[in-house]
């Protein structure tokens, strides 16, 4: 195996496996740093606050940007250091 095979891990990554997101995690969009926080929702979308990243629906895109789900990373929470 030649290390190009298997996919990049990086910290926040969740490899587009959103099964691996717990419920509360807040995730940055890698493009334009707009962050979907499951506490609020997404208004653009009509995503109801409370929701998860891990139940958007599939369609759904960056609401700043348009960029894929896939193109968004794990962060942690805002006390954090």
């Amino acid at each position: 195996m030649n290390g190009y095979d298997a996919p990049q891990r990086f910290e926040g990554s969740y490899l587009g496996d959103r099964a691996r997101l717990a419920d509360d995690a807040r995730l940055e969009c890698k493009i334009c740093w707009w962050v979907y926080d499951p506490a609020l929702g997404d208004p653009v979308w009509q995503i109801a606050p409370g929701t998860p990243f891990s139940r958007l629906p599939a369609h759904w895109r960056c609401p700043r940007c348009d960029g894929d789900a896939e193109q968004f990373m794990v962060i942690g929470d805002a006390d954090d250091p």
